[in-house]
């Protein structure tokens, strides 16, 4: 039961990866600091008050750079393997000390690298979507939207994981069939 629980924690965690890179690692490091939540052996570092702090400074700067026009695109290109190193490590430091470490680590890199990668890919067309049709206008809406949902799921997966896993199931059915609709209303406006 205890790995079922660590993988729920680890989904939600990689899907807030998905959505700012740094937010559920610094949500982690001051849930650890609070006594809140006890990071698996080999993450103790994420207790540690230099690197919360760090890691706020990090997200600070993340957040902010994705309201500048055109480096938020640019972060977006980088932002798709960091978030899946990002949601690897999260379910990683979180994952059941029930399993092996080769077991640990291929949970990890699937469940937590394949969540994250997944929901980041939808992101990225939201983006470029918002971009398509706004002209960038709407994005920093999407980038508020973004950091806000990386805050609240990164919280409510320590708080309650298989409610979370729920949201994030129903959150990428939602997109993907979104961007369906939309890529089928801009394939029905082209050959009109």
């Amino acid at each position: 039961m205890e790995t079922i629980l660590g993988l729920c924690i680890g989904i939600g965690l990689s899907a807030a990866c998905s959505f700012r890179v740094f937010v559920p690692l610094l949500v982690m490091s001051m849930a650890s600091l609070m006594g809140w939540f006890e990071p698996m052996k080999g993450f103790e570092w994420l207790a540690m008050p230099s690197v919360c702090i760090a890691l706020g400074f990090a997200t600070l700067c993340e957040i902010t750079a994705y309201y500048i026009p055109w480096v938020d695109h640019a972060l977006d290109t980088i932002a798709t393997p960091a978030a899946m190193v990002a949601g690897t490590l999260t379910t990683m430091a979180v994952s059941s000390g029930e399993m092996s470490q080769f077991a640990s680590w291929a949970a990890a890199i699937i469940v937590g690298g394949g969540t994250a990668t997944a929901v980041q890919m939808s992101t990225v067309a939201v983006r470029g979507l918002s971009t398509a049709t706004t002209g960038g206008i709407a994005n920093p809406v999407v980038s508020t939207g973004e950091w806000i949902s990386a805050f609240l799921l990164s919280i409510l997966s320590l708080i309650v994981p298989v409610l979370v896993v729920i949201v994030v199931l129903i959150m990428v059915v939602w997109a993907v069939r979104w961007l369906r609709r939309k890529k089928q209303e801009s394939i029905s406006r082209s050959t009109v």
